[in-house]
Formats: C-alpha cells, sequence, structure tokens
C-alpha cells in the first residue's frame, strides 16, 4: 500500500539589495520593506550593503530590527564605490531573485507583487519598475512641470536593452546573471548599472517592465538645480559613448561621433528656439548635454565622477 503524502512547495526566496553611504533616509527605506505585502509562498530577506568606510549605518540597521519583519543581512563592504556595495549583495544574496532599491527611496505597498507578477507573465531575467520623484516647495516650477528627476525604461522599439538600480528585480538563476558583476570602475562615476544591463541583454538576457511596482524618491535641494542634471546627462552619454565605441570599427565609430555631434549641436539650436518655454528649452539643452557626453565617450575620454567622497563633500 503506497500512502500519498503531501509535499509543500519551497518557498520563494526573495532578497532586497540596499546599497547605502551615509544617508539617514535609510531608515525610512527599511520602514516601507517592512510595510510592503509579501507575495503568496514568498519569503523576504534583506541585505543592507555599507559603502561608508567605517561601518556607520550598522547602529540604525540595528534599532530597526525590531520593527522589520524581515530577515536583515548587514554587510560592510569599504568604500565610497556603489559597484563594491551592488556586488556586496550579489554576492550574499541567497533567493532565487533580488530586488535593488535605493537607500533614499521607499517602495509602495505592492512594489514585490508587482515585480513578481511581471517576472512570472514574463520569464524575464530582470524587471524594472518606475521611480517617481517627489519635488520640494523650493524645486523650480518648470523642473516640477517637466518632472525632470523621475525614472522610467528607454523602449529601443519594443525591447528594453539596458537598465537601473533604484528599482529592480533580478532572476539570480539566469543565464545571462551567471557570475556577472557590476564595474568597479564605474562605481564613483555611475554607468555601472547601465553597462550590467546593457551587457546582460547582450549576452540574450530579456528585461520586462512593470509600470505599477513604484517607489517614490525625494529630490535634494543639491540635485533640484539644472547643473546637476546636465552634468548627470553628460555622464549618461559618456557611458552610452563608451559602451559603443567598444563595439564598433574605426568607421562605424566615425559615423557615430557625426551622429552624436549633429544630435548634440540640432538639440542645442532647438533649446535656443524654445528660449522663453523653460520645460522644452531645459529638455532640449539637456539632450544636448547627454549627445555631448556620447562624443566624449566615443572619443575614450572616462566618465567624470558625480559619487561617493565627491557627492558628500559637495552635500
Amino acid at each position: 500500500m503506497t500512502i500519498q503524502m503531501d509535499r509543500k512547495e519551497p518557498p520563494t526566496r526573495i532578497d532586497i539589495g540596499v546599497c547605502t553611504y551615509r544617508r539617514a533616509e535609510l531608515e525610512q527605506t527599511l520602514r516601507s520593506l517592512a510595510a510592503i505585502a509579501v507575495p503568496e509562498g514568498a519569503e523576504i530577506r534583506i541585505i543592507v550593503a555599507d559603502n561608508d568606510d567605517v561601518p556607520s549605518a550598522q547602529g540604525r540597521v540595528n534599532a530597526l530590527r525590531a520593527v522589520v519583519p524581515h530577515e536583515i543581512v548587514y554587510v560592510h563592504c569599504p568604500s565610497s564605490n556603489i559597484s563594491i556595495a551592488r556586488n556586496a549583495c550579489l554576492d550574499n544574496a541567497a533567493g532565487d531573485f533580488l530586488a535593488f532599491i535605493d537607500d533614499d527611496e521607499t517602495a509602495s505597498e505592492d512594489w514585490i507583487i508587482r515585480l513578481m507578477e511581471t517576472a512570472e507573465a514574463t520569464e524575464a531575467d530582470v524587471v524594472l519598475g518606475p521611480v517617481q520623484a517627489i519635488y520640494g516647495e523650493d524645486a523650480p516650477r518648470w523642473m516640477r512641470r517637466g518632472d525632470f528627476h523621475s525614472t522610467f525604461p528607454v523602449w529601443v522599439g519594443d525591447r528594453i536593452i539596458t537598465g537601473y538600480t533604484c528599482n529592480a528585480l533580478l532572476r539570480l538563476a539566469a543565464p545571462s546573471l551567471a557570475g556577472r558583476r557590476f564595474s568597479l570602475a564605474l562605481g564613483r562615476s555611475g554607468g555601472e548599472d547601465t553597462e550590467f544591463f546593457t551587457q546582460m541583454h547582450r549576452m540574450g538576457g530579456k528585461i520586462a517592465y512593470a509600470p505599477a511596482a513604484w517607489v517614490q524618491e525625494p529630490v535634494p535641494a543639491k540635485r533640484a538645480a539644472f547643473s546637476w542634471l546636465a552634468k548627470r546627462k553628460f555622464r549618461f552619454g559618456q557611458t552610452h559613448g563608451r559602451l559603443i565605441e567598444a563595439r564598433s570599427g574605426l568607421a562605424g565609430k566615425s559615423r557615430q561621433l557625426a551622429l552624436a555631434a549633429a544630435k548634440s549641436g540640432y538639440c542645442a539650436l532647438t533649446g535656443a528656439i524654445f528660449l522663453f518655454s523653460p520645460v522644452s528649452r531645459n529638455q532640449y539643452i539637456l539632450r544636448a548635454s547627454l549627445h555631448a557626453g556620447v562624443v566624449t565617450g566615443l572619443l575614450g575620454v572616462r566618465e567624470i565622477e558625480q559619487y561617493g567622497v565627491a557627492e558628500v563633500s559637495s552635500s
């Protein structure tokens, strides 16, 4: 006689990586993760990767363990290089999935549920969600009207070919992610996430989008400035240009240089035409900065540093 015994499916394990560097807002991030809805049959674990020279976030994390209903793994991974922290999350991930959220963001209640729904429906290797910028009253009116800081995927036709780590879910068993790590050389300039997701897409990885998986991010005063946006766009362009240059021969590089220069000039001229329409004007000037960055990236100029020590010292 054979006795049939019910076997429970093992839980889906979801790790959430939070890279932090001297940010008090980490507390609000962790409190928001304490309140998220957990998908049925899933377990949540949080990895906090502290990128400071000293373990400055450890006390804040320990103080919140009693109010966060998920296991928290604290990892001290110095220093001042965001790629070190992102790689620490990958190295310490033990789940089926790893989600990334920034240490100044707060997750909506159904954030993980929406990411997981899209992952299951699309079988994608990576799922991106939107980031809604929250502006203070001191932010310029044109900036609030144009919403220059919110983050959404960039579509090329019907595909997403790169991504970001401010709201992302990674399927850790995907072949395109096997052994993949963030570039230490880009850990202070930024662009490490663009390179990471671009390379995984080139390896056949699929990137999907979950439009309802919202997180929110406040815009601090030092970022509510045109100069910060222009510098950021320029650096985006540098990374894009470097990635193109790495795959192009001399003829292809020359074509891309001419195209990027023409686009930068066109956008600058159009921005001047919209001189008295600040939203449109600044959109075009920022695009001109982006394409100018592509030119320098194609010429082999390294990305400007924006994060780590440079960012903290300017705050």
